[in-house]
């Protein structure tokens, strides 16, 4: 039997494959980093699942996510997304994705990679937790709540503490994996 982190219902074919080939492992493109913090703020107030349901036609919605496109969605995009019944229906992360992907965008123009940025608040290395089981596992910690901090001051939203430590776990700033889990060594060892 495959033991998985206990936030995993063995059951759900999708959230498995997530766990097992996405959760955890060090993402370092911007783009999609950015992508990842939309999805986790998108996630505010839900189930990660229904994220997990909706993530292509999110992607889809938001033209895969291009940085260049979205910065440049207008009203009018704003309403397809809101008509959009495959998608988190919400105007205010709509918006928070598309002021997200202008942030990202100036700081390019700034000389700033959003990818160097984030993996900055870690000196470019995961941090690799030992956590027994998944009650010792927290919901933020004071570097999350540092990043979350930062990210607000440049004007990224839906990005507090939990949700920023949940965005650390996904893109393998940290591994939280549980030490019984099948993938905490393999994730180590990527780090």
């Amino acid at each position: 039997m495959t033991i998985r982190c206990g936030w995993v219902p063995a059951d759900d074919p999708l959230y498995c494959a997530y766990h097992d080939e996405e959760w955890g492992v060090p993402e370092r493109d911007s783009r999609a980093l950015w992508e990842k913090l939309v999805l986790d703020g998108m996630q505010a107030g839900l189930s990660w699942i229904t994220i997990l349901r909706k993530r292509e036609t999110i992607r889809s919605a938001f033209a895969g996510f291009d940085l260049e496109k979205v910065a440049r969605f207008n009203e009018q995009d704003m309403q397809r997304l809101l008509n959009d019944s495959g998608i988190i229906r919400s105007r205010a992360k709509c918006q928070a994705a598309i002021d997200g992907a202008r942030i990202v965008l100036d700081m390019q123009a700034n000389g700033e990679d959003f990818a160097q940025y984030i993996w900055g608040f870690v000196d470019g290395v995961p941090i690799q937790n030992q956590w027994p089981s998944l009650k010792d596992v927290p919901a933020k910690t004071m570097l999350s709540e540092t990043i979350a901090k930062d990210l607000k001051s440049r004007g990224f939203k839906f990005c507090g503490p939990v949700i920023t430590y949940a965005f650390m776990q996904a893109v393998g700033m940290v591994n939280d994996h549980t030490t019984d889990c099948h993938c905490y060594e393999k994730i180590a060892r990527l780090g």
